[in-house]
């Protein structure tokens, strides 16, 4: 009983100490001091400060992508050195689309269409969703050139040895030579890349080849008959298929040696 009223005899003393008359309100705090103070974001690559310049994302690697330091520490390797000069870029569309071939495409694609995955560790975007696109356009048309005029065909078919004689109708003499044989001899990495090579493709590809003194070994054929699809899918993405195949058939099948109906 003695500690019971102890216990609310303490209470009231308690309460006065953190009455409200004990504690300062808020408006006779005094006004936090407000101190110039500037906040900035670096690089991961450097410890410079970065700057919000808006470049186009092919002129220049995300700062965000970069490491804090290069893995190739010593490196022995040449540096290759890709083009950055948009007027080349434009003459290369022109030799392959022909005239106002420039304007077909927007900056950003007509950059992305000649870059390769391992260029900046593709970084800066590359092809290979063009690519795969405008692979599909190429075969397609090279099928139905085949279908529609068996003359493409790279031979006559084989006679059958027992000496049986298949069904044939006017219709169907196209099949003979529809193959996928027939088609990688007619379009294969080696025929667009010599056919890349005319339009100067080259000069205007950006990518990193794995011995910058031996292009051949590192699979420049291959690469460029890579680009030459993303184009056809870069164009088949603004401008439509409608487009894209007959640009395919005028700029890639018929100086291959193709003939296309239209």
């Amino acid at each position: 009983m003695t500690s019971t009223l102890l216990t609310r005899a303490a209470r009231p003393a308690c309460r006065t100490l953190t009455s409200p008359s004990a504690i300062l309100s808020t408006a006779q705090l005094p006004p936090p001091t407000t101190t110039n103070t500037t906040t900035t974001t670096r690089g991961y690559s450097t410890s410079t400060e970065t700057t919000t310049e808006h470049k186009p994302r092919w002129a220049h690697t995300p700062p965000r992508a970069k490491a804090p330091f290069s893995l190739r520490y010593n490196s022995r390797r040449p540096e290759y050195l890709v083009n950055s000069d948009p007027k080349r870029l434009d003459q290369f569309y022109i030799r392959m689309l022909g005239e106002g071939g420039e304007t077909v495409l927007s900056e950003e694609v007509k950059w992305l269409a000649v870059t390769h995955k391992s260029y900046d560790q593709g970084r800066r975007g590359f092809n290979d969703r063009l690519a795969f696109v405008g692979k599909r356009i190429v075969q397609l048309q090279t099928s139905l050139a085949l279908v529609q005029n068996p003359a493409n065909s790279a031979g006559p078919v084989a006679e059958d040895p027992h000496g049986r004689q298949l069904f044939a109708h006017p219709a169907l003499e196209g099949l003979d030579s529809l193959s996928d044989s027939t088609k990688v001899l007619l379009t294969g990495k080696t025929k667009l890349a010599q056919l890349a090579q005319k339009y100067d493709m080259q000069n205007v590809l950006r990518w990193s080849p794995r011995k910058p003194n031996n292009l051949a070994a590192s699979g420049i054929e291959l690469v460029m008959a890579h680009t030459m699809y993303a184009v056809i899918g870069a164009i088949a993405l603004e401008k439509g298929g409608h487009f894209a195949n007959k640009v395919a058939q005028d700029r890639i099948l018929e100086p291959l040696g193709v003939k296309t109906i239209a």
